[in-house]
């Protein structure tokens, strides 16, 4: 992440032409969760670590040695991941950073404090954070001084929605005049993809499905019981104080992992003729655990698949097209067991799967799913993240009105999706 005060100005030549945008109604930013930027005077103190860098680890034992991962559950709610926050929190203490900081911002909320001078965080990233308290919706001070994190670094805490104002002068150079409104939206994007989520009945799950799976339920209260903790389940929040009640499993990370290692030979893979090979392998292929943290890190992603299989004396793919299906059919297994969890610890019934996100359109993964849960799928749309984003800022505009139902209907009428039949 860069300044944008040390990019270079616009020039005067045809690539540094500003373009008047009156058109332009709103901006809203998302990303994904729980990284951040440790600020001083306004400015970043270093470049925003990544949550897969390896430093995070140190960050769970210092916390736990002062808060017991039980505590921590009941306060914030949250599933335990090593890269939540307030781990890598902790590891800035430890190397010395932190005391240097007197602000901190989440990366969504740190771009719009860019465009429109004002820092906040807002609502749905927040919860992400583990300084987030899952009851009161306020940050959790007295946990943060349990931790020696201070706490005049948190930001002012604003919901999906708020109007945080126009461009700055040196935000606006790059597009001329404009009249656009810099708005909160779900920030964290699968608060907006679950915006966008095409169902406006009762009874429905969904999975969020990208790079990672976020698998669930929505609710209007926290489930905070020893065996929602046990399942290692998340209670995040929702745009309009919903509960997004789910669980991180792992994603489409596996196969694009998989497909940057083969392609760092110089050769380039098909995805869709990979697709069409792993449909028509036998559908024996066998299932991993998914989640095993083996699988988290970059790099060389089928040999580690490979390598878990048979030290456990399972079956090993030797071609890609089986290989393949092994991942998707491990994924669609993951999404059965959590949807399933979901249901009996949440008390919420669920009648159909909703996926969306880019894994809706992988019909083979979308087929695998129906198969595995039993229930009928519906996929799609693809870009539910921006679609969420549009429509909250639509909604606090006054463009269009109405609950998140309302939003949902109009989801539904506007984009096609595609639906998935169990087949045995």
């Amino acid at each position: 992440m860069v300044d944008p005060r040390a990019l270079p100005r616009p020039g005067r030549g045809a690539r540094g032409r500003r373009a008047a945008r009156p058109d332009l109604a709103g901006i809203g930013i998302d990303s994904w969760a729980v990284d951040y930027a440790l600020l001083r005077g306004g400015r970043m103190l270093g470049t925003p670590y990544h949550y897969r860098d390896e430093r995070t680890a140190a960050g769970v034992e210092a916390v736990h040695a002062l808060v017991g991962a039980e505590e921590l559950y009941g306060r914030n709610g949250l599933q335990h991941l090593p890269f939540n926050t307030l781990f890598q929190l902790a590891v800035d203490r430890q190397q010395g950073t932190l005391p240097l900081a007197d602000g901190m911002l989440l990366l969504p909320d740190l771009l719009g404090s860019w465009l429109t001078g004002r820092a906040v965080a807002e609502r749905t990233n927040a919860s992400t954070t583990g300084l987030l308290n899952v009851t009161t919706s306020g940050w959790d001070a007295q946990l943060a001084e349990r931790l020696d994190l201070p706490t005049a670094i948190l930001p002012e805490l604003v919901d999906a929605g708020t109007v945080l104002g126009g461009l700055l002068p040196t935000a606006a150079r790059g597009i001329g005049a404009t009249d656009a409104v810099v708005s909160t939206v779900g920030s964290h994007d699968t608060a907006s993809a679950v915006v966008a989520v095409p169902a406006t009945e009762p009874g429905y799950g969904y999975i969020s499905s990208g790079t990672w799976s976020l698998v669930g339920v929505e609710l209007e209260r926290p489930v905070l019981s020893e065996a929602s903790r046990a399942a290692n389940f998340t209670n995040e929040g929702g745009v309009d104080g919903r509960v997004r009640y789910l669980r991180n499993v792992g994603g489409l990370w596996l196969l694009s992992e998989s497909i940057r290692e083969w392609e760092r030979s110089g050769e380039t893979v098909d995805l869709g003729a990979l697709l069409a090979a792993a449909a028509a392998a036998p559908d024996d292929a066998p299932v991993f655990d998914v989640d095993d943290a083996a699988f988290l890190a970059p790099g060389d992603m089928p040999t580690r698949i490979r390598s878990w299989l048979s030290e456990r004396g399972l079956p090993v793919p030797e071609d890609r097209p089986r290989l393949v299906r092994s991942i998707l059919r491990s994924l669609a297994e993951a999404y059965a067991r959590t949807i399933e969890q979901a249901r009996e610890l949440s008390g919420a019934e669920v009648r159909v799967l909703h996926i969306v996100g880019g894994g809706s359109n992988n019909a083979l993964l979308c087929q695998l799913t129906a198969d595995a849960t039993g229930l009928p799928v519906v996929a799609g749309p693809d870009e539910a993240t921006a679609i969420g984003n549009l429509l909250v800022q639509a909604r606090t505009l006054g463009q269009i009105s109405g609950s998140l139902e309302s939003l949902r209907a109009v989801v539904r009428d506007s984009f096609p999706v595609r639906s998935y039949t169990p087949s045995r």
